[in-house]
């Protein structure tokens, strides 16, 4: 068990999936843990009680990462609950399919309000209250380094992004002794993304191990870098897909 005892962190799109699994996991390695929502109270009543159940304060904030005002608001009552805050993980995030000829430019800027500058805004909202040891860790998607079929381009872009922001703002916050990376997940069996989707044989057929990933395996991932056995990694992008991009 890794030890984040005495830690605080605030989770983006906490509520389900693989920000769900990420909330529950810093939670029982001892971190305190809010996370925002926007649509399903019972599930982040579920996830809230799960991480009480592991012994650890939790706190459901309803907020749409689409509204900066919603961002600052989330990021002061997760800070005035838990006395302050120490992790920021950014997982909302929302998916995009279509060709560019069809783009819908509507849809567009909401992939890119929500993948892109939520991240950057939760970031900028936090930054006041991390101290040396804290860290922001950002989950893009394998999809960012490789494209491997059409329809994906705008969500493919959106994680691309999540790159230069990583490798920019270690750069920033690095003399503070704070510490920002990138997650890269390939495919994970989620509602989103569901291991017996359509497309799931093929999204298989591109990992080297053959299989999709659960989402406390990529929780693994977050919690490590999180933890003071990553402290001197920053501005790195640890993928965690199978192999896909092998």
């Amino acid at each position: 068990m890794i030890d984040l005892n005495g830690k605080r962190a605030l989770v983006t799109g906490g509520s389900r999936g693989i920000g769900a699994a990420i909330a529950l996991a810093l939670a029982e390695n001892g971190a305190d843990v809010a996370f925002t929502y926007q649509y399903s109270a019972e599930k982040a009543e579920a996830v809230a009680k799960s991480i009480e159940k592991a012994g650890r304060r939790a706190v459901a904030i309803q907020a749409d990462s689409a509204d900066p005002e919603a961002i600052s608001r989330s990021v002061s009552e997760a800070v005035s609950t838990l006395g302050g805050l120490d992790i920021l993980v950014n997982s909302a995030a929302i998916g995009h399919t279509g060709m560019i000829a069809d783009l819908d430019v509507h849809a567009y800027q909401a992939v890119m309000d929500i993948n892109v500058r939520a991240p950057v805004l939760f970031a900028k909202a936090v930054i006041p209250h991390l101290t040396g040891g804290g860290c922001i860790i950002t989950i893009g998607s394998a999809l960012g380094e490789r494209v491997p079929f059409p329809g994906i381009t705008t969500y493919a872009m959106s994680k691309a992004a999540l790159t230069s922001f990583t490798r920019g703002l270690s750069r920033e916050l690095g003399p503070s002794g704070i510490t920002v990376n990138l997650v890269q997940p390939g495919a994970t069996n989620t509602d989103a993304n569901p291991a017996d989707g359509e497309a799931a044989d093929f999204q298989r057929s591109l990992t080297s191990l053959g299989r999709y990933a659960e989402p406390h395996e990529i929780a693994n991932a977050v919690v490590f870098l999180a933890s003071p056995a990553a402290s001197v990694i920053t501005g790195a992008t640890l993928t965690v897909d199978g192999g896909a991009l092998a």
